[in-house]
């Protein structure tokens, strides 16, 4: 059981910044992907970013070029830095893991992001 913990949510004002960070309690692999996911009152959960080892980053097309997503698979972490922030990205923010082997999925409790002026 990988088990993430998510910090560096918070509030603020728009075309601000805030840096994410997710830690694994276990190692996830640089094969496996880690990612994150957020999910706004009343919407769906959806899909910002994720990363797998050397590949290419993806992004959701909402936040290319504004968001970017690193990884550091000695320290199981997996980081999103958020710039040029706008309202409609106010929303909780999930950690994300999958394991490929066994297709397993684990998440955050997740962190609130909140931009407004």
């Amino acid at each position: 059981q990988v088990r993430l913990q998510e910090s560096g949510g918070g509030l603020v004002q728009p075309g601000g910044s805030l840096r994410l960070s997710c830690v694994a309690s276990d190692r996830v692999g640089a094969g496996n992907v880690m990612g994150w996911y957020r999910q706004a009152p009343g919407k769906q959960r959806e899909f910002v970013a994720s990363r797998i080892g050397g590949r290419d980053p993806r992004y959701a097309e909402s936040v290319e070029g504004r968001f970017t997503i690193s990884r550091d698979n000695a320290k199981n972490a997996v980081y999103l830095q958020m710039n040029s922030l706008k309202p409609e990205d106010t929303a909780v923010y999930y950690c994300h893991a999958r394991i490929l082997a066994s297709l397993t999925d684990y998440w955050g409790q997740g962190t609130q992001v909140t931009v407004s002026s």
